[in-house]
């Protein structure tokens, strides 16, 4: 079975990306013999409608199934279309992620589970509820078409420690991403 999965990087040691739409590469891996294929998302830096491009792209590849962690309604409609089943990955490597689906361990989506432009910088959950009393963080993100959002209701905040370690984990993913895409730069530079 061809798999695609959402990923930080082009081997099967990569992290998984909690993104589809968004994501810097799709690892398609044959589920039986683990051989793989890394291609750059074409869809990462679109302004607007990068679920549809992106799901356009995996399954003109040829996909069977998608590994991701999160998948928006445009996406997921365009995967249904095509018959492609998507299921939720945790954190881990494409790779494990490979060998969680072949052993049944991994939940499948039985529908999109984010909110359209979830992915977006400065769309929706970016912002919102985070002035902690300040009078900052008011919620009005802009979306794809820099239309002001509504304010969103704030999120019961967290304990400082669970926050903080979200954001460390975050922080590790974007430093791997960068350095992954400083190192594809340099490649690119030194063939060209």
């Amino acid at each position: 079975m061809r798999i695609v999965v959402s990923a930080q990087g082009d081997t099967l040691e990569s992290p998984t990306s909690p993104v589809f739409g968004r994501c810097p590469t799709y690892v398609f891996v044959d589920s039986e013999t683990m051989s793989f294929e890394a291609t750059p998302n074409p869809a990462m830096s679109q302004g607007g409608g990068a679920g549809i491009q992106a799901a356009q792209f995996v399954v003109e590849r040829g996909a069977q199934a998608v590994l991701t962690g999160n998948l928006g309604p445009n996406a997921y409609d365009v995967l249904a279309a095509a018959g492609i089943p998507g299921y939720l990955v945790p954190e881990g490597t494409v790779r494990q992620a490979v060998e969680a689906f072949k052993a049944g361990q991994l939940k499948p989506m039985g529908g999109a589970n984010v909110v359209a432009h979830a992915g977006m910088a400065g769309g929706a959950g970016f912002g919102a509820g985070r002035g902690r009393g300040r009078g900052m963080g008011r919620g009005m993100g802009m979306r794809g078409g820099g239309q002001p959002t509504a304010p969103a209701q704030p999120a019961p905040e967290a304990p400082a420690e669970e926050e903080l370690a979200q954001l460390r984990e975050t922080l590790k993913g974007l430093r791997q991403q960068l350095a992954e895409t400083m190192e594809r730069i340099e490649r690119l530079e030194k063939e060209g």
